[in-house]
């Protein structure tokens, strides 16, 4: 793995990027530049990858728990946190989506920038394809957060969440509504085959 890392930058920040974990890129970039993090937040990052959100979260919240399925992406993750100085507010956990979650934890903030494409089988059956595969239809992971995240949701808590244009993002507006959260589209960047959109849902 070591021979495959580069080294990325933003906003005075250096995170080491791998071949096979998800590289930042217009999705990552576009909730980094919109999330907005208080002292007291406890946060969860989760597909963390590479680290970037959760690293930027921790640098204001009061803590921060990331996760990822993929071993090589929690490896990275924490190995970037300790070159952010950010080690010490994050506890990096690997697992499936809630799976490495415990039941009584609960978060004021939860991000995730989904994998949201329309994808074949043998398209999930590498790490770096699990990133960004997201099913036929491209909600298979979108569908299981959304029916899993609301009980992981402090009162008044929020919901920052990426997807495609290609990902029915009006499904995902109706499914927040009916778990009785709000919705607001805060940001979207159009691509060439596609809009990607951050959208937020709250308590």
């Amino acid at each position: 793995m070591k021979s495959s890392r580069k080294k990325i930058f933003f906003n005075n920040y250096a995170f080491y990027v791998s071949q096979d974990v998800y590289e930042p890129a217009e999705d990552t970039f576009l909730l980094a530049e919109n999330l907005s993090v208080d002292e007291n937040d406890v946060v969860l990052d989760m597909g963390t990858g590479c680290g970037i959100i959760g690293i930027l979260a921790a640098k204001k919240a009061r803590e921060v728990v990331a996760t990822d399925l993929n071993p090589l992406a929690v490896d990275l993750a924490k190995m970037n946190a300790k070159l952010s100085k950010a080690a010490d507010k994050m506890d990096i956990r690997l697992g499936d989506l809630f799976q490495p979650i415990k039941h009584n934890e609960r978060f004021s903030l939860i991000l995730f920038n989904a994998p949201y494409l329309p994808s074949n089988l043998h398209e999930e059956k590498t790490w770096i394809g699990r990133a960004w595969a997201g099913g036929p239809t491209g909600r298979q992971l979108i569908d299981r957060f959304i029916a899993e995240t609301p009980r992981y949701l402090r009162e008044k808590g929020r919901i920052l969440l990426v997807q495609s244009s290609l990902s029915n993002i009006n499904k995902t507006l109706h499914k927040f509504r009916e778990a009785e959260l709000k919705t607001r589209t805060l940001a979207e960047k159009k691509a060439m085959f596609e809009t990607i959109v951050l959208i937020e849902a709250q308590k």
